[in-house]
């Protein structure tokens, strides 16, 4: 049984009603470019604190802070972002894990409803930041509904939302409806925590992903799903298949990728991508606690007015 397409009414909004398949050249020309990244610091709390899907090693808190201060410099000072950092909140310790609480497309921003009830006043201060970007901000006020960023992959053509233990069919549907412009389709989890967990994007039409059987079921899906052709780059570990891709001016094509001596096979994959900007990232503590690359930063495609 295939995962459902979720169908939106077509927007009557000016500024984003008449996207056909005409422009969706356009559309995706533009994917991978940003301006703007939201991070944030890491709570001593989340060594004891974090949510994990199976105990394990302990989190070495200086090490972590280490690794995404690189993480964060890396946006800033190597690739140019502006970014903005929220402080870290003791009382919320997956709170460093900001992609889960909002998904940011065009000019629009869904606050979502995370999965854990424990994570949900995370969402009040990525709400305030990003007031100062100007953007249409919407909030998931639906009790019945469960989203969390992580389980959403976007192509800059459609969107799949994985089905997990912390992302439901109505959150997929009040996604539908927020970017009406997108045909947005399901995908069964049937292991790791979000969608994410094992596939991403690594370029504008090309799926990095695991080759555990859970994430080529689900690339298969999207395969069935979507009417156009990704390409596939096929990592032998799930972690390593979380990356980050930009498309920046005067870098061209960058991948952020797991370091090589947490994935060595999996970094030589991504020595095929000759024409990229490939820069290592380390993440091995917060993989810990089922952190990925993508996890900790909410990436933003922003012209301020003056």
């Amino acid at each position: 049984m295939h995962a459902p397409k979720i169908s939106a009414i077509p927007s009557t909004n000016k500024n984003r009603a008449g996207v056909t398949k005409l422009n969706m050249a356009g559309l995706s020309a533009s994917f991978g470019k940003f301006t703007h990244a939201v991070v944030r610091a890491i709570p001593a709390s989340l060594v004891q604190g974090a949510l994990r899907m199976s105990s394990g090693a302990e989190v070495d808190l200086t090490h972590a802070r280490r690794e995404h201060d690189q993480y964060v410099a890396t946006l800033r000072h190597t690739l140019g972002l502006q970014v903005i950092e929220l402080p870290a909140d003791e009382s919320l310790p997956d709170c460093v894990f900001v992609e889960d609480v909002v998904l940011v497309c065009g000019d629009t921003a869904l606050i979502t409803r995370p999965g854990a009830a424990s994570r949900r006043k995370e969402t009040e201060a990525m709400k305030e930041a990003l007031k100062d970007l100007e953007l249409n901000i919407e909030e998931m006020d639906d009790d019945s509904a469960t989203l969390d960023g992580g389980d959403v992959l976007f192509t800059g053509r459609e969107f799949f939302v994985g089905l997990s233990k912390r992302t439901n069919q109505r959150g997929a549907e009040i996604l539908a409806d927020t970017f009406k412009d997108y045909t947005v389709s399901t995908v069964p989890v049937l292991g790791g925590l979000h969608l994410k967990s094992f596939c991403s994007m690594a370029g504008p039409d090309l799926i990095v992903v695991s080759s555990s059987e859970p994430a080529q079921k689900a690339l298969k899906i999207m395969q069935q799903m979507s009417d156009h052709g990704y390409e596939s780059l096929t990592v032998p570990d799930d972690a390593a298949a979380n990356c980050i891709y930009m498309n920046l001016p005067d870098k061209g094509h960058v991948l952020l990728h797991c370091a090589p001596e947490e994935y060595p096979e999996s970094a030589k994959v991504f020595e095929q991508l000759k024409d990229y900007m490939l820069i290592p990232i380390s993440n091995s503590e917060k993989t810990k606690v089922d952190g990925a690359l993508t996890c900790c930063s909410v990436l933003i495609n922003r012209k301020l007015k003056n």
